[in-house]
């Protein structure tokens, strides 16, 4: 007889990922980011798609599995800032009924790198990462 499987604590609070393209082409690359910051074992992962003009049904079936693996270890997925096309998109898959879809201010929106650390610093008792992807040209 087994037992229940046994979840992995949560040892990150927040990853923040902002995504600028999220179709099939640039999958195995989103994909590798999200297998990254999962063995991090987050309490959340927020998806910023402030900056992505386009999504389609290979994202959406990540974002599905990204979800499905933080659930299991009791994390949540949210996405963050879609424009109204991809909010659209995204109600149409019904994807804003299985984890949360939030707009915020644009402060919090995703920005370009640049090397440096944002000026803000956030609370002492808060880790905060982000990871930029960007599909090769």
């Amino acid at each position: 007889m087994t037992g229940p499987l046994a979840t992995t604590p949560c040892t990150l609070p927040l990853v923040e990922v902002c995504i600028t393209e999220f179709d099939l082409a640039c999958l195995p690359a989103t994909g590798a980011v999200f297998d990254r910051l999962l063995t991090l074992h987050p309490a959340q992962v927020v998806v910023d798609l402030s900056g992505c003009r386009h999504i389609d049904a290979a994202a959406i079936g990540l974002l599905l599995d990204v979800h499905r693996r933080l659930a299991r270890a009791d994390g949540v997925l949210t996405v963050r800032n879609p424009n109204p096309r991809i909010r659209r998109i995204l109600h149409t898959a019904r994807l804003d009924q299985i984890l949360p879809v939030v707009d915020t201010a644009s402060s919090s929106s995703c920005t370009p790198t640049t090397g440096q650390e944002p000026t803000s610093t956030p609370p002492a008792l808060v880790a905060h990462g982000r990871a930029a992807v960007r599909a090769p040209h």
